[in-house]
C-alpha cells in the first residue's frame, strides 16, 4: 500500500488542492487523485473516481459553500468509501451553516445539525473517517456529528497572527472586534501579540436595527486591526470601522479566517472609504475570485499539509 495520500477536491476547492500537492513535492505526501466530471442536459452532474483507491489512504476537500457544494462533497466521499479506501479525511475549510447552529424562532430548522447528520451518514472506511474543519463560527457545530464520523477542529491562530503581523510590522497597533461577541478571541491574539484589545458596544434598537454606543478602549491616532471570523456582507465591519474612526483611529485595517464576500460585498467595504485592506485566508472559495490590492489572501495549505501529514 502506497504511503501517500491520495488527494481529491471539489470543483470550487481545485486551487487549494492544486496548493497542497504543490507543498507536498519535496516529502511526497500526497498524490493527486484523478477524477472524470461532466453533467446532463439536464443538469445533473456526473461524477467518477479514475485514481485506483482499494486499501489508499484519501483526502476529500470542499467547503459547504453552497447545498449544490455540500452534495457534491457528500457524493465524492461516498464514492470513495465504495471504492475501498483504507481511511478518509473529509477536510472543510469553511462549514457554511454555522449561523444556524440553534433555533430561536419556534420551527426554525437547525441547518447546521442537518447539515452535520448527513456528512454524518457518510458509510466509514475500514479505519475510520475524520471530518476536518477551520475556525468554526461557533465551537459547539462539531457536536452535532454523529456516530462515529470524528469531528476535528483545527485552529488557525498562527495564520491569523502572521496576517496581523504583516500589517503592521512595527507592532504599533490596536486589535479590535467588530462587536463584544468576538472580544475573548480577540484578546486572545492580543495578548500574545502584546497589544491592546478594544471591542465596540451595541445597542438593538426595536426595528431590529443596532448602534454603535462606545468604544472599549481608546484607539486615537492608533492603527485600527479588526478581526472577525467570517465576512459575509461587510455590513457589521463597515459600522465598527466607523465608530473606531469616529473614535479618532488614524488607520483601519481588517482580517478575517473566512472571506464570504456574499454579493457585493467586496465593494462596499471598499467603497465606504474607512478601510485601507482587507485581508482573508482561502477557506473559502470566493476569497481568491475576490483577490486584489484591496483583498490580501493568505493559503491555508501549509496548516492543512500539517496537520494532514500526521
Amino acid at each position: 500500500m502506497s504511503s501517500k495520500k491520495l488527494l481529491f477536491s471539489t470543483v470550487g476547492y481545485t486551487p487549494l488542492a492544486n496548493d497542497l500537492i504543490s507543498l507536498s513535492l519535496a516529502s511526497a505526501l500526497f498524490e493527486k487523485g484523478e477524477v472524470e466530471r461532466r453533467q446532463f442536459a439536464d443538469g445533473e452532474n456526473y461524477l467518477r473516481i479514475l485514481s485506483p483507491v482499494r486499501t489508499r489512504d484519501a483526502i476529500i476537500i470542499g467547503g459547504t459553500v453552497s447545498d449544490e457544494d455540500t452534495l457534491e462533497l457528500y457524493d465524492f466521499a461516498c464514492g470513495l468509501v465504495a471504492s475501498g479506501v483504507h481511511r478518509l479525511w473529509i477536510v472543510i475549510p469553511y462549514f457554511g451553516y454555522s449561523t444556524m447552529e440553534r433555533s430561536v424562532n419556534p420551527g426554525e430548522i437547525v441547518k447546521a445539525k442537518t447539515r452535520a447528520r448527513l456528512l454524518s451518514s457518510i458509510p466509514l472506511p475500514g479505519s475510520g473517517a475524520q471530518v476536518v474543519m477551520l475556525d468554526l463560527h461557533v465551537d459547539s457545530v462539531a457536536h452535532y456529528f454523529e456516530g462515529s464520523m470524528v469531528p476535528v477542529h483545527i485552529q488557525g491562530k498562527d495564520i491569523l497572527l502572521d496576517m496581523i503581523r504583516s500589517l503592521s510590522p512595527d507592532g504599533d497597533f490596536v486589535l479590535a472586534s467588530t462587536d463584544a461577541g468576538r472580544a475573548k478571541q480577540v484578546e486572545k491574539l492580543a495578548n500574545i501579540l502584546k497589544v491592546p484589545a478594544s471591542f465596540v458596544f451595541k445597542k438593538r434598537n426595536d426595528d431590529g436595527s443596532t448602534e454603535v454606543t462606545a468604544v472599549s478602549a481608546g484607539v486615537r491616532d492608533k492603527h485600527v486591526i479588526i478581526y472577525d471570523d467570517m465576512i459575509r456582507t461587510g455590513g457589521s465591519l463597515i459600522n465598527a470601522a466607523k465608530a473606531y474612526k469616529d473614535a479618532g483611529a488614524a488607520r483601519i485595517s481588517v482580517v478575517s479566517t473566512h472571506g464570504i464576500f456574499a454579493g457585493d460585498a467586496v465593494e462596499r467595504l471598499q467603497a465606504c472609504g474607512l478601510i485601507d485592506v482587507v485581508m482573508v485566508t482561502d477557506s473559502h472559495s470566493n476569497a481568491r475570485k475576490k483577490e486584489s490590492a484591496f483583498v490580501r489572501v493568505a493559503s491555508i495549505a501549509p496548516l492543512l499539509a500539517d496537520f494532514l501529514s500526521q
